[in-house]
Formats: structure tokens, sequence, C-alpha cells
């Protein structure tokens, strides 16, 4: 089982109507949210993760570079969140990939492919689209869907 992120946590579990509770995720390992939403919720046995964009957990700004380093620095970003949660990308069994520019899908695509599927596991369940805009200008965002 991977061990929770050294760099800082901040787990809070709130109950939900269900009698199920939910466990806000959160490290900083990757960026701290820009608005009212939380980097992670843990529900059950599922974690769901917030979009993240290329944004340097370090300073808050965005990575210099292209697509391929953005793609870089959001799957570092999810791997940082889901390590906190408990889980790895190895158990992601849902991506959603926004992005900018689907020109860039190759690009994108290489990077996604050595962090999730790599390894021989089955790579998860994705749906990909192109957007008009993202946050902080990104050209792409990502969350996950991962199991504990």
């Amino acid at each position: 089982m991977p061990r929770p992120n050294p760099i800082g946590s901040r787990l809070r579990r709130l109950p939900l109507e269900s009698g199920m509770s939910k466990t806000v995720i959160a490290t900083s390992g990757a960026p701290a949210a820009i608005g009212p939403y939380s980097q992670a919720i843990r529900a059950g046995n599922l974690v769901f993760t917030a979009g993240q964009v290329a944004l340097d957990p370090a300073n808050q700004q965005m990575v210099a570079g292209g697509i391929t380093e953005q793609t870089t620095r959001v799957l570092e970003n999810l791997s940082a969140i889901l390590a906190e949660a408990g889980t790895s990308m190895q158990n992601v069994v849902k991506a959603t990939v926004f992005l900018k520019d689907f020109n860039d899908f190759a690009a994108m695509n290489s990077v996604y492919g050595a962090y999730l599927g790599s390894d021989g596991t089955a790579p998860p369940a994705r749906s990909t689209v192109e957007v008009a805009r993202l946050p902080k200008d990104a050209l792409v965002e990502i969350e996950l869907i991962a199991e504990i």
C-alpha cells in the first residue's frame, strides 16, 4: 500500500446524507485549490480528484513550456494527491482530459501513457475533449477517479 504523502496533509471526514462519509484530501504536494473546491474527495473506496492544471505547488505559478511540460506537471500534481489519499496511478479507473487545442493530443497522450498504463496494468477508461479555455489559460487539465 502506498505511503501517505509526507509533504503535508489536511484530511477531514464529513458526513453525507446517505450515511456514508466523505473525506477531504489535501496536500501541499499539489497546488492549493484556487476556488471553493477540494483537491480531492474520498467517498467509500473511491477518490475523485478535482481537475488539475500545470501549477507548480511550490509557487502556485504555471510551469514554463508547452503541452509536454504542462501534462507532466499535471500528472505529478495528481500523483501527489492520490498518494495523500492512500492510492496511486495504478488504481485509476477513469480519467477525463480537457485540451485547449486537440492538435496537442499526441504529445499529451505520450506523457499520459508514461503515467497511466505503462507498467503492464490496464489503462483507465478515458474521455478527452477540446475546450475553449481552461483556468490560468492552461493547455491541459486532467481529473481522475481512483480506487483505494
